[in-house]
């Protein structure tokens, strides 16, 4: 079994190059498979997809833009206790749900945000269990709603926890399941980045989530490509295999640098080297 493997076109955003020159040079490195930022009122559908065609590229899915990595992203709280921001959330997971259909994507991958915290540390250690947990199963019904919405586009709704410094709600698997056993059409992704936070081991985690799974995201430890870190990507591609996963591994490093197509090229070839060992 060989894996599948694209890359987030969110990863691109900061560098101020032309579209056209990143889809060029995604070409040259061997990459088709592309996950659209979720940035449905900002962008030009018609001309992306155009665009797309013309290079021959896939669209999987859309990377939700939630928090930080986007201007309106404080505003994306599925977990407010603000009626107006939760609706809010909805209908902009609506609008990606509607803008992966457009493009012929598969996937869209939510994060749970709340309201802000006032306090300097803002971790598991200040968020006691019980309010988490309460929070979390306030958000099923929203989240039963939005994934059969989905589902009527032939797309799947995946929950990506994150690590405790993004938000101390659904930062691992165990946070997220509360979620994925009360909302029979969500499924779940991981990312390694935040899992070698969160997570006591890979493969056990990956082995545990494997009837949920149906997505990754690669990063190392330092948010940068596969094999530039300390992260045993050996036992993550192992576990991957055992469950027969058969999603696709996304790249989703952080760009800062305009000459980073020998960085791409060498994370690729060191997964699939991987990928063909084992």
């Amino acid at each position: 079994m060989v894996f599948s493997y694209a890359i987030t076109l969110s990863s691109f955003l900061k560098l101020g190059e032309k579209f056209e020159t990143t889809l060029e040079n995604l070409n040259e490195m061997g990459i088709s498979n592309l996950e659209m930022y979720g940035e449905p009122e900002e962008i030009n559908s018609s001309y992306f997809k155009d665009i797309f065609s013309v290079h021959r590229m896939r669209i999987t899915g859309i990377t939700g833009m939630w928090g930080k990595s986007s201007r309106n992203g404080w505003k994306r709280r599925l977990l407010s206790k603000d009626p107006g921001l939760v609706k809010y959330s909805e209908d902009y997971v609506i609008s990606c749900i509607k803008l992966c259909d457009y493009f012929g994507g598969d996937k869209i991958n939510i994060c749970l945000f709340s309201d802000p915290i006032n306090l300097f540390d803002v971790t598991h250690s200040n968020v006691i269990l019980d309010e988490k947990i309460k929070l979390i199963e306030k958000c099923v019904p929203v989240l039963n709603n939005l994934s059969s919405i989905a589902r009527d586009h032939n797309i799947d709704l995946i929950i990506e926890p994150l690590n405790r410094y993004s938000t101390p709600y659904c930062c691992n698997l165990e946070d997220a399941s509360i979620l994925l056993n009360n909302c029979p059409q969500l499924q779940l992704m991981l990312d390694t980045f935040h899992m070698n936070i969160e997570e006591d081991s890979f493969s056990h985690t990956i082995m545990k989530a494997k009837d949920w799974l149906v997505h990754m995201h690669f990063a190392d430890n330092n948010r940068k490509m596969p094999g530039e870190g300390h992260i045993d990507f050996r036992t993550i591609i192992i576990a991957l295999k055992k469950i027969s996963f058969t999603g696709f591994i996304s790249f989703e490093p952080i760009i800062s640098f305009i000459n980073y197509q020998k960085k791409i090229k060498y994370g690729l070839d060191f997964i699939k080297n991987l990928d063909s060992k084992y």
